[in-house]
C-alpha cells in the first residue's frame, strides 16, 4: 500500500539520499558533491544536517512530502514557494557549516565551488509553487510514486493559493522529462551553459510549467 506523508526529522537521512539523487539527475555528480568537494558519506551527512537546520529552506524536512510502500519510504519531493529559496539555501549552509566547524574561508570555497550553476539555473518566478528534488529509491521504481507525490503537491499548492507550478531539471534527463509530462507540465524555459556542461556533462537546465 502506498501512502504519502510529511517528512519528519527522523527522515533527514532519506531527504539527504533524494536531494543528491535528484541533483545528480542522470549525471554522476550534482550541486552538493561539486560545491562540498568531499566524498558521499560526508555529503550525505552534511546534508542530512541541512534538512533539520534552524534555517527552514528548500533542502528542510518540513518541505518535503514522502511517498511510503508497505511503511517503508519509496520517494520524495519538496514544495514550496519560489520566492526567497536562494538565500534560504545558503543560510542553512552557513548554519551547518559553523556547527561542524568549517572556517569561513572554507564556507567560501564551498560558495565559489557551488557557483558554477549559477549561469544555467532556471526556476519559477516570484509567485510560483516550486516542485524541487523529486527522486525514487531504485528499489521503489515503477510503483507510480512519483506521480502521486506530484499530484499531492499540486493540491498543496492550490490550496495555498498558487496559480503556477514550476519544475526544473537537467537538460537530457529523459525519464524526468517523461514523468513531468505526464503529470501535466510543458516546456516553458532553458537555459545553457558551456562551462557547466564541461563540468557535469549535462547542457543546462530546463523548467517545465503548469497551471494548477
Amino acid at each position: 500500500m502506498t501512502t504519502i506523508r510529511s517528512a519528519r526529522p527522523e527522515d533527514a537521512d532519506f531527504i539527504a539520499k533524494t536531494i543528491l539523487r535528484s541533483m545528480r539527475g542522470y549525471r554522476p555528480r550534482g550541486w552538493f558533491d561539486v560545491a562540498l568537494g568531499w566524498p558521499e558519506a560526508e555529503c550525505l551527512d552534511f546534508i542530512a544536517r541541512v534538512a533539520v537546520a534552524p534555517t527552514v529552506s528548500m533542502w528542510h524536512v518540513s518541505q518535503f512530502r514522502i511517498a511510503e510502500v508497505d511503511g517503508e519510504p519509496g520517494a520524495a519531493l519538496c514544495a514550496v514557494p519560489a520566492a526567497g529559496t536562494g538565500p534560504a539555501a545558503w543560510h542553512a549552509i552557513e548554519e551547518v557549516g559553523a556547527a561542524t566547524g568549517l572556517t569561513t574561508s572554507e564556507l567560501d570555497a564551498i560558495r565559489q565551488r557551488g557557483a558554477y550553476a549559477r549561469a544555467c539555473w532556471v526556476q519559477g518566478g516570484e509567485g510560483d509553487w516550486m516542485i524541487e528534488h523529486v527522486a525514487t529509491d531504485p528499489a521503489y521504481g515503477g510503483r507510480g510514486l512519483v506521480q502521486a507525490l506530484i499530484a499531492h503537491a499540486l493540491d498543496q499548492g492550490r490550496t495555498a493559493g498558487f496559480t503556477r507550478a514550476t519544475i526544473s531539471f537537467l537538460i537530457g534527463n529523459t525519464p524526468a522529462e517523461r514523468a513531468y509530462t505526464k503529470a501535466g507540465f510543458a516546456f516553458a524555459e532553458e537555459k545553457r551553459d558551456p562551462a557547466f556542461e564541461a563540468l557535469i556533462g549535462a547542457p543546462g537546465f530546463r523548467m517545465f510549467a503548469r497551471a494548477i
